[in-house]
This record gives C-alpha cells, structure tokens and sequence, in this order.
C-alpha cells in the first residue's frame, strides 16, 4: 500500500522501524537570509509501546529547554512530542551531530544533578502543579544510559 507523502517529516517515519532511544536529524529548514535550522528528533520512549508521563515530561521539557541554553548560544528551540515518547530540539546554523550528541549529555547530566525544576511555579508555567523533579531525572538518567545507542535509529 503506497502513503501519501506528509508535509510533516516524522509523519513520514515509520515508527514501528525505529528503536528508541534515538537521536536523528529530522530536518533541516533554510531561511531566506541563508540561516539554516536543524531539528532533531531525540526519542526517548519506543513509539507505541511506551511514554513519558506528563508530569515528568513537562519538568524535563522545563529543564532542557533551560539547561541546554547554559552549553550553547543558538538553541531555537526545545519542544516535546504530543505522543510523549521524545523532544524536537532545533538549533540555528549548527549541523555538527556529535557536538549535539555532547550538549544532548551535557544537558541531561544537568537534569540528572539539578535540585529543582526552572520556572516551577503559577507566575512562569501554564500549569506549575503538574510537574516532577524526581520522574524527570528518571527519564533522563535512563537516556543517558544508552548513550552509546543515541545513533542507532532503526532495529
């Protein structure tokens, strides 16, 4: 049965080929002053067999979106997945895949080590009671420890 091609590049990825955790470059967008966006998708959970959890996942899209920024200046963007299972992460004019693959761990072991959640709170979040210090160092310390996987995209 031949799909019709998507104009959204991860409908486009069969997800029942790919084995998390991940990290791949999804896209890359160039603007009409010749910067060029790089989208990375960083899967943390195997789509369709599991997720995270939103109060995890909200505290660690808080914390990367906050602690990526301290280990590097064109960071565009850090957005989680509406399936939960992994982020987008884009970064402006920077395809260097093992320099993200060292701010991804850099960023992470942040999380690991962090004492509270950034922004935790009803005045910075739309929803600052839904949130875990705790489940989010879980999830990161488990992506961490498949690290040397982070390439291996397909099964």
């Amino acid at each position: 049965m031949d799909k019709k091609k998507m104009n959204v590049e991860s409908f486009n990825l069969d997800h029942t080929k790919v084995k998390a955790p991940y990290v791949r470059l999804a896209s890359v967008s160039e603007g009409i002053n010749g910067d060029k966006i790089y989208k990375y998708d960083v899967r943390f959970c195997q789509p369709n067999k599991e997720h995270m959890e939103m109060p995890a996942l909200h505290s660690l899209e808080h914390m990367m979106a906050e602690h990526i920024r301290n280990h590097h200046d064109t960071i565009f963007d850090v957005s989680p997945m509406g399936c939960q299972t992994g982020f987008y992460i884009s970064v402006i004019n920077d395809g260097d895949y093992d320099a993200f693959l060292e701010l991804l761990e850099k960023t992470l072991t942040d999380v690991v080590n962090a004492t509270e959640v950034p922004a935790c709170n009803p005045v910075q979040c739309g929803w600052a009671e839904s949130h875990s210090l705790e489940g989010a160092q879980e999830i990161a310390r488990k992506m961490l420890s498949k690290k040397d996987e982070w390439k291996e995209i397909f099964a």
